[in-house]
């Protein structure tokens, strides 16, 4: 059965949340209302189910604020289901992809870096960093929609004119960065109104929502990825192996490969 509308919003904001996109505030309730096109029970139904998970604080008469959002672990990779990738494969997928789709540049800013951003690139909160929002097509239409966040020290060698024409990967790699390994997370996300726009998918859409740190061989993060797939063009692939003793075997991955169309 379908979500409950209220229940679609709470997850939608409570996933920009996380991300610290209401540093100044949450949006008020006929913002809200017009945004997902529900009445106000619904938009309050969902607020309230923030506010008793103490995400944001409510006072009447005054704006919603976020409150500082609990790290799961998600720099330094200690968080649940955060495994290190076979590098080598995975990064030979991301720019085989990068070559054979078409991509559309949203944003490239200097931006001071969010507490979120600070920890997972190991940055001073307010450190300047490169803030790029790409959408990356098929023939099929939008597969993508990619947010990166590179230090500033690495990315005033690459800006928009670059990043509309290679990979980042390659990017970092012609900046001097030798990358060393990454961790990745996958989960799911409903789609917002914005990135519904972009990836041309109804608001409340579920997508693959995958979280990459990349570091180079000195151990230090150079880049962090949020990024948004649509589940009907891209199947992501791992193969795995059984290693260990008799008593003790797990699963370990060999291989990793994105497959999109």
């Amino acid at each position: 059965m379908p979500l409950p509308k209220y229940h679609q919003i709470y997850l939608v904001l409570r996933e920009q949340l996380h991300e610290g996109r209401f540093a100044e505030g949450l949006p008020g309730e006929l913002a809200l209302m017009a945004q997902f096109n529900v009445a106000r029970v619904t938009v309050r139904r969902a607020l309230e189910q923030l506010s008793s998970e103490g995400l944001i604080a409510r006072n009447p008469g005054r704006r919603t604020r976020a409150l500082p959002p609990v790290l799961a672990g998600e720099a330094n990779g200690s968080g649940n289901g955060m495994e290190r990738a076979n590098l080598r494969g995975l990064l030979e997928n991301l720019v085989t992809m990068g070559l054979h789709t078409s991509v559309k540049v949203i944003e490239v800013a200097t931006i001071t870096a969010s507490t979120q951003v600070a920890e997972a690139l190991q940055l001073q909160l307010g450190d300047p960093v490169q803030k790029a929002v790409r959408v990356r097509s098929t023939k099929e239409g939008p597969l993508s929609h990619i947010t990166t966040y590179v230090p500033d020290t690495i990315a005033r060698r690459f800006g928009r004119r670059e990043l509309s024409k290679k990979p980042i990967l390659v990017l970092l790699e012609e900046s001097g960065v030798k990358v060393g390994r990454a961790h990745q997370t996958i989960s799911a996300r409903l789609a917002d109104s914005l990135i519904a726009q972009h990836l041309d998918v109804s608001v409340g859409s579920a997508l693959l929502a995958v979280r990459r740190l990349i570091y180079d061989e000195d151990e230090r993060p150079v880049q962090w990825l949020h990024g948004l797939y649509r589940p009907d063009r891209y199947t992501y692939e791992m193969q795995l192996s059984r290693v260990g003793g008799i008593d003790a075997k797990v699963w370990v991955s060999k291989d990793v490969s994105a497959k999109f169309n």
